[in-house]
């Protein structure tokens, strides 16, 4: 019974890491509309810049969270300005045809650079051990670190003012507009702050298990799945929505193959967007 519970557990950790890595796409749908399909691509960016700066310096992963969040905001107001800016207010499917054009190109560039072997962060951390449980101390971290993050983007959001003026771009642009609001800077400030938390989720990640450069794609599926369930738009529900999804995986482990988790996991997304389109942890914008 303990191994049932110490799995659940695990799988909470675990899952609060996916919650930060859907934040980043979930807020970039609710300011402007748009299905980030580089998401998984910057999530592996995450991932290889922690492994290289490791790799180079020898300083803790840990140490390397600043330049992975400057390097991905970074890279996001690159990505905003040459792939989405232009096609803010068209079609939902231009910016994802986009998006995918320019994932693509990221791909095939990690690919012929690093092929599609495995990587490790070697990372050394005391666990908690409980009876006969370990629970790794990157795992405890890791969901420290993003809860942490996710506290600080509640905050930001909410008690400030460029916060505020993304929030009411999300709400509505053109009203944002009479007001004097900058929409256009405000949008891409948003993209890459987006942008950021995926780099960081990829770098958390790495701290966690082996990785390619084609890992983006299950985590961006698996990203898709926590918006549906903390409902589109909403970073705060992307936490505990991708607290649910560990909980799921952490339940389902110890009585099936791994290889059913992911059947399980779209099961789940398909009965919510039938059961409720919204999100079971949709909160109202305000």
């Amino acid at each position: 019974m303990f191994g049932i519970i110490a799995s659940i557990i695990d799988g909470v950790l675990v899952g609060s890491v996916y919650g930060l890595a859907a934040m980043g796409l979930t807020l970039i749908w609710g300011v402007m509309d748009v299905v980030n399909l580089t998401h998984g691509s910057l999530i592996v960016a995450g991932m290889f810049a922690l492994y290289l700066l490791t790799d180079a310096t020898g300083l803790s992963p840990y140490a390397a969270l600043p330049a992975i969040v400057v390097g991905g905001f970074a890279v996001g107001l690159f990505l905003y300005w040459i792939a989405v800016h232009r096609m803010i207010g068209r079609p939902p499917l231009m910016s994802l045809l986009s998006t995918f054009s320019v994932n693509l190109v990221l791909v095939g560039l990690g690919t012929a650079v690093w092929g599609t072997g495995l990587f490790n962060v070697p990372v050394s951390l005391p666990g908690l051990t409980l009876q006969r449980f370990t629970f790794p101390g990157t795992h405890i971290l890791a969901a420290v670190l993003a809860g942490v993050l996710a506290g600080c983007l509640y905050a930001f959001l909410y008690g400030t003012r460029l916060g505020k003026a993304i929030r009411a771009v999300a709400n509505n642009r053109g009203a944002a507009e009479l007001v004097g609001i900058p929409t256009t800077r405000v949008l891409s400030f948003a993209f890459a702050l987006g942008a950021a938390l995926a780099c960081v989720s990829g770098m958390l990640i790495a701290t966690l298990f082996p990785f390619t450069v084609l890992s983006g794609d299950a985590y961006q599926l698996k990203s898709f799945v926590v918006i549906v369930l903390g409902g589109f738009g909403n970073p705060a529900g992307a936490l505990f929505g991708g607290i649910a999804l560990g909980l799921v995986e952490g339940l389902a482990t110890p009585f099936m193959p791994v290889s059913w988790i992911l059947v399980i996991e779209f099961g789940l997304f398909v009965a919510v967007l039938v059961a409720r389109p919204g999100g079971v942890f949709a909160l109202r914008r305000t």
